[in-house]
């Protein structure tokens, strides 16, 4: 399988509109795939805000037909502190390695612009996939996320 590791948010705006619209509901598609999004608030908008508002945002993207096979990004301070998140593939083309190189990908990026701290919350299951990539727990801390409440 040929594909294409892209770093939409920094080409984001000279994409074609029709090209734009397809990405967005296919990378929505992964979202919904992975359980992730649902909500009402879950919208294309915001997939956009996502996007232009991550450190990197990478799709692997077969060459043929244009479709989102992977994504992945990187939040972070811009001067030495970055997560990973959201990464997810397309159940159809998983244990294909395009899980590690949209990871590689992020990972090379982040260390190129200074980030010298990169974490990431690991999924029950999926840590024996990161430490293969240099991960590993940390010990003594455990991820912790504040209950959404109505304002």
């Amino acid at each position: 399988m040929v594909y294409t590791l892209s770093c939409l948010n920094e080409c984001w705006k000279s994409l074609p509109v029709h090209r734009q619209e397809d990405y967005l509901f296919q990378i929505r598609d992964l979202y919904r795939f992975a359980g992730w999004w649902s909500e009402p608030g879950d919208t294309l908008e915001k997939l956009v805000r996502i996007i232009s508002g991550s450190h990197c945002f990478v799709a692997a993207i077969r060459e043929e037909s244009g479709m989102v096979l992977g994504m992945g990004r990187a939040i972070s301070d811009r001067a030495s502190d970055a997560y990973i998140q959201d990464i997810m593939v397309r159940p159809e083309v998983r244990r294909q390695a395009i899980a590690s190189g949209i990871m590689k990908a992020i990972v090379e990026r982040l260390k190129r612009d200074g980030m010298t701290w990169i974490g990431l919350i690991a999924k029950e299951g999926t840590q024996p996939f990161y430490r293969g990539l240099g991960f590993s727990e940390i010990p003594g801390a455990m991820p912790m996320l504040r209950k959404n409440e109505s304002i």
